[in-house]
């Protein structure tokens, strides 16, 4: 299956069980760990291959902070590796490559490696690329609602004010996600896209991250074709209600 999709198609994919694909190998957790960054390579490539306009991988919670600091320190080193891998590669496919998320609590040499990729990537139009490294989506919309929340007289804006203000801020740079992927068979968002998912069609599977490929991208991609997008309003009228509800961005 190699059919194009719309360019406009915004992917997140929540990239779960490399933990749980080691232990029953009887491997050590860094091992799903270091499988997963295979992974993310594969789809990644076939996204740029089938027309995916933006792409946005759950690499590191706010909460992953609590696993212990060997493993953490594990993750941040191969996401740091990946940087460096496959920056060049990005490049050359025509892929933009922007890290969302806070930036305070990375070691150094991972913040040098993701400012030389993010301006290495920052001409690229084919498929724009977001890896969500310390990123809590309670956080993100926090600190919106924070830097949104009174007008220049010093006014509140009103409650339709302020929500086109957050989607203008929280989704800038990335739109609505239209499909939203889970991999290692939970069923639960995890702080992940909060605002900008509101109307994505959810995919779960039970296949553990280490083991998604382009064939499983395609799967979740033919279930998103199969459903009905209504964004609360009769089909004919659900997009232009989508768009006028949720601040125009799509």
């Amino acid at each position: 299956m190699q059919s194009r999709v719309d360019r406009h198609l915004h992917v997140a994919v929540i990239m779960d069980g490399n933990g749980r694909w080691a232990k029953r190998r009887g491997l050590p957790r860094v091992a799903g760990h270091r499988a997963g960054v295979g992974a993310a390579r594969r789809v990644v490539e076939h996204a740029v291959d089938v027309g995916i306009g933006r792409l946005t991988l759950y690499a590191f919670s706010s909460d992953n902070w609590l696993r212990p600091p060997d493993e953490v320190q594990r993750i941040l080193w191969l996401l740091r590796a990946f940087l460096r891998l496959e920056t060049e590669r990005l490049r050359q496919r025509g892929a933009r490559l922007t890290v969302i998320g806070r930036r305070d609590r990375l070691p150094g040499a991972l913040l040098r490696e993701i400012e030389r990729a993010e301006s290495a990537t920052a001409e690229g139009r084919c498929i724009h690329l977001r890896v969500a490294i310390d990123y809590s989506s309670r956080d993100a919309i926090a600190h919106a609602a924070l830097t949104t929340n009174a007008l220049p007289s010093g006014q509140l804006p009103s409650a339709d004010e302020q929500r086109q203000r957050l989607a203008q801020v929280l989704m800038a740079d990335s739109g609505e996600v239209d499909l939203l992927i889970r991999t290692g068979g939970e069923k639960r968002l995890s702080d992940f896209l909060l605002w900008e998912s509101a109307y994505a069609e959810l995919v779960f599977t039970d296949c553990m991250w280490p083991d998604f490929d382009a064939a499983g991208l395609d799967v979740a991609l033919e279930e998103f074709r199969r459903r009905e997008r209504r964004f609360g309003a009769v089909p004919a009228l659900a997009f232009p209600a989508a768009a006028a509800s949720l601040g125009g961005a799509q």
